[in-house]
């Protein structure tokens, strides 16, 4: 399943765009990335849906969601710096939200870096909650903020 916006398609991530997301990655955070196999490890679980964002240049944007019903947690979500504030990571969010309503999961879980304002405005719009703290959490250092989404409620 293909969905198809003004500014990007959303698909679901195959073996072929592992490259893609891999070197993605390696540019978003290059000291805490996930390597090409981490992507092919993750795609090979049954309970992972993963979902790539492109344009006319190619993958700008990755979500992965990992879903045991009635709880699922989002892995990962990426944009490229170029597509950052264009709507991309709402887009690839709010598919990982329907893919975890239509697999029964009744709550998501996620985590973000404190200091992610855009991420948590993001996340807190599209009705995620804080519910916990992991102190430190981030190898610099940095915590973590463990928020949850609800079906009915987001």
């Amino acid at each position: 399943m293909i969905e198809m916006t003004s500014t990007c398609a959303i698909e679901p991530m195959r073996w072929w765009h592992v490259d893609e997301v891999a070197h993605l990655e390696s540019e978003l955070f290059p000291h805490d990335r996930w390597s090409a196999e981490q992507f092919w490890a993750e795609l090979a679980q049954p309970t992972r849906t993963y979902w790539i964002a492109r344009d006319a240049s190619g993958v700008i944007g990755y979500a992965g969601l990992f879903a045991l019903p009635p709880d699922g947690d989002v892995q990962t979500i990426a944009v490229a710096g170029r597509a950052q504030g264009h709507g991309v990571g709402r887009l690839l969010l709010e598919r990982l939200l329907d893919q975890a309503r239509d697999l029964g999961c009744s709550s998501v879980l996620l985590e973000v870096r404190a200091g992610n304002v855009a991420a948590l405005r993001l996340y807190e719009s599209c009705g995620f909650a804080q519910i916990s703290v992991r102190r430190r959490y981030y190898p610099d250092g940095e915590d973590a903020l463990i928020l949850q989404w609800q079906a009915g409620l987001g």
